[in-house]
């Protein structure tokens, strides 16, 4: 070996072995005097506080960090001067390991390269008056002595280690409760002429994270692990921690937060995200105020979603900024689900600027949803819902669909769609109760084209059916209407005023307004409306279901409607140019100023119609003018009577009647309820065929043509009475012969009717003009008194003479 080289080698072991012995007497020295040491580090200890600061043991550890100086410390205790009052110690560790530089200990300095602690507590605490045991760091009055400043510099930590810590800051003024529990941390620090910077992995349980102790901890009872960078700009006091991947349970997210501690407050700021992250996941990261209203909701996938909180660590409630984007996702909401829901969703407790932070002053924004609800796709361009306390939406709600897709919504309850389309706009406002949608009001329209239409209550089809509802302000405006049911066709316009506010609270108010004409109407198609369980004057309260509200309004409602119809039909009865006023409420039907063309005539009549179930009362006052008498008693089947029909009258009718009467569900007369008066006149009229006085006149009148009767001129009264119809004495003067007849006739038994017939033959009376003269004339000779009863056995009427009249045995 060269000379040389041993020379070197000699040296650089003697400097080795000389470091060593150094070492060694170092270890030697601060064992055999750590009284002192232990003393030392207490003063060092003590230069930033100011309280009480107690080490139970302290032994120096030789190889653990060699060639640097390890001192551990056990039991060691931190205490600001008031712990008799508030009882909470600011350090308790169980073991406090300290790694410091060795050369700098022998000079009489301390550099800590390495800070160790595990199984301790550190309790930061703020008492109401804000009183913080955190003061014992308070730094005091600068030293002017450059020397001592110089030997007081304070210490530095390279590397640094938590386990198994438990990290509190409980800040009663402010009403602010972090506890934490650390499993691990390890990292660590270099500081660059700015401040510090420092990389460490934590591992930790979050047991509270209260920002309001009032509304609960975000993050409760949650695992955190991840890998953080942080740094402190000492110019700025900014403090900045991030995290690319931090796990919150299951969840993966990324965090940066902004710690600023040179304000008289310090505040923080964090970003937080998350690419994929569950509903459910998300609401038990918040606070319980925001979690058991976000709870009543839920969706099937995960969502993306971003975090800013904001806030002072001297009190008040954080500022919240978290938008979330949602595609294809199903979404729970209370009582109902929407499928294929897509939306960017923004939630801020800052909804007005300057009004706090608050749930009251929050919002939670859905920009672009779009969803199918029941079968019926929709889209919301912007919906708010605002003030968590008592919540109201407001938005934008547009739909296009089959309007079959209706069926899955209304069910059973109400109508059922076929064919056409349904395009809904409308802008919307609710108040939310019970996290449900509730009495909203609307403005926009609704419209349907080409649409059958099967309404439920009343057993009504309608077929290519278009309306349009406009809702402006509180009024419903009702346009284009085209019904078509059967052979008839309606077309119909209308308005309700105040509709929305009735709609809610008084629908047996509302009055909805029609205009309505048509081509052609078939009167039995439409008075179907008439059956349903009846009527109901009670007030219901709000069920909160649309579509039972939907239900209880068509059945409770009124409506006014004004009527033109160029033909009507009923049954067989015909009338053209029809004109009448109409109001349909609960109880039924009022009819007013009818007026109509029939028979040759014309007919007027007001009336109205009683909703009773499946027996619906009618009342009628009606004026009969000029009308074709066989075509008039044809057009209502005889009014009931089988032995007196329209095959036996010929002539002009005028009539009035005043009658009541029963109708079923198919708008039938129940022939045996009518009741009422019957005045009539019959001029050039023809009583043809009427087999009672053909039967009479083959004994009585062999020669004369009972066939056909013509009578000039009749007036009658009749009283109706269910079966049986009272005539008034009347006096028929016809070409065959002349009678006076009174009594009853049955409709179907009970007849017993008074005949009294001369024999005389009155072909020439036409030609008297004097009435008294033909007064006389008129009972001249021999009068025949016969009387028409039912038979009880048989039930036909049968012809006998009248023993009960006085002239009768003359």
């Amino acid at each position: 070996m060269p000379a040389l080289l041993k020379t070197i080698l000699k040296i650089v072991g003697s400097l080795i072995l000389v470091i060593a012995l150094l070492i060694v007497a170092a270890f030697a020295y601060i064992t055999l005097r750590k009284d002192k040491f232990l003393k030392m580090v207490n003063t060092e200890l003590n230069k930033s506080v100011d309280g009480t600061v107690i080490i139970g043991n302290m032994h120096p550890m030789f190889f653990k960090r060699f060639p640097n100086i390890s001192l551990g410390l056990e039991n060691v205790l931190i205490r600001d001067k008031r712990f008799n009052e508030h009882h909470h110690t600011l350090l308790d560790a169980k073991n406090f390991d300290l790694s410091v530089n060795t050369a700098n200990l022998l000079t009489g300095t301390i550099a800590i390269n390495h800070l160790a602690i595990s199984n301790a507590s550190i309790d930061l605490y703020t008492d109401s008056t804000g009183y913080s045991n955190t003061s014992l760091f308070k730094k005091g009055p600068k030293k002017t002595d450059n020397k001592s400043s110089k030997n007081e510099s304070p210490a530095q930590i390279g590397q640094f280690s938590l386990t198994n810590v438990g990290f509190k800051v409980d800040d009663q003024r402010a009403r602010k409760l972090f506890d934490f529990v650390i499993n691990n941390i390890d990292g660590k620090m270099r500081y660059p002429d700015s401040g510090w910077y420092a990389a460490f992995h934590m591992d930790i349980t979050a047991k509270s994270m209260a920002f309001s102790t009032q509304n609960g901890s975000f993050i409760k009872n949650k695992a955190l692990e991840g890998n953080f960078t942080a740094g402190f700009n000492a110019e700025n006091g900014k403090i900045n921690v991030q995290t690319d991947r931090l796990a919150i349970g299951d969840d993966p997210f990324q965090i940066s937060a902004v710690f600023e501690t040179g304000k008289p407050a310090a505040t923080f700021l964090f970003h937080i995200y998350c690419n994929e992250l569950l509903w459910q996941h998300a609401s038990a990261l918040l606070a319980q105020n925001i979690a058991v209203k976000l709870n009543q909701f839920n969706m099937a996938k995960p969502i993306a979603v971003k975090a800013i909180i904001s806030g002072s660590f001297s009190g008040g409630d954080p500022y919240l900024y978290i938008t979330a984007k949602v595609k294809n996702n199903t979404v729970t909401i209370p009582g109902s689900t929407i499928d294929d829901c897509s939306f960017d969703g923004v939630f801020t407790n800052n909804y007005k600027k300057g009004k706090g932070l608050s749930d009251s002053n929050s919002v939670i924004r859905l920009i672009g949803m779009t969803g199918s609800y029941q079968h019926l796709p929709f889209k919301i361009d912007t919906g708010n819902i605002i003030n968590l306390n008592k919540p109201i939406a407001t938005g934008n709600f547009s739909a296009n669909f089959p309007v079959a897709n209706l069926n899955y919504l209304l069910g059973a309850k109400i109508a059922k769609f076929s064919k056409g389309s349904a395009n809904i706009n409308l802008r919307y406002k609710a108040d939310i109760v019970d996290y449900r949608i509730n009495k909203p009001t609307v403005a926009g329209s609704i419209s349907f084209k080409n649409t059958d239409i099967y309404y439920l209550p009343s057993n009504l089809k309608l077929n290519n059916t278009s309306l349009t509802l406009n809702f402006e302000g509180d009024n419903l405006i009702l346009s284009n209407i085209r019904l078509q049911t059967g052979r008839s066709i309606v077309f119909m316009n209308g308005r309700v005023n105040n509709f929305l506010n009735l709609y809610y609270n008084s629908p047996e108010k509302i009055l909805l307004t029609w205009n309505i004409s048509s081509p052609q109407m078939y009167l039995g198609e439409f008075l179907g409306v008439l059956g349903g369980n009846g009527a109901s004057n009670q007030k219901t309260k709000n069920s909160g279901n649309a579509i039972d509200q939907l239900s209880n309004v068509l059945q409770k409602g009124s409506a006014k409607m004004h009527l033109e119809v160029a033909k009507l039909h009923y049954n067989k009865f015909l009338a053209t140019n029809v004109k009448a006023d109409l109001l349909t409420s609960p109880n039924g039907v009022a009819i007013q100023n009818v007026g109509l063309k029939t028979a040759g005539g014309s007919l007027s009549l007001n009336g109205g119609i009683k909703k009773s179930g499946a027996r619906n009362g009618l009342n009628l006052n009606t004026t009969v003018h000029n009308v074709n008498v066989q075509e008039f008693f044809e057009s209502f089947n005889n009014f009931g009577m089988k032995d007196f029909t329209s095959d036996n009258l010929r002539g002009t009718l005028s009539a009035k009647t005043q009658i009541t009467g029963i109708m079923d569900n198919n708008a039938s007369l129940i022939g045996k309820s009518i009741n009422g008066n019957l005045n009539i006149s019959l001029t050039n009229a023809a009583l043809v065929n009427f087999k009672p006085l053909v039967s009479v006149g083959k004994f009585a009148f062999p020669f004369r043509d009972l066939k056909n009767i013509r009578i000039p001129k009749l007036d009658a009264k009749f009283a109706i009475k269910g079966e049986k119809i009272e005539i008034s004495p009347m006096q028929i003067s016809s070409s065959v012969l002349n009678m006076d007849v009174a009594g009853t006739y049955g409709l179907n038994k009970g007849t017993n009717i008074a005949l009294d017939i001369p024999l005389r033959n009155p072909k020439g009376d036409s030609t008297i003009t004097d009435k008294q003269e033909l007064q006389k004339k008129r009972f001249k000779g021999i009068v025949i008194h016969l009387l028409a009863k039912t038979d009880e056995e048989t039930g036909k009427v049968k012809i006998s003479l009248n023993k009960h009249h006085k002239d009768t045995d003359k």
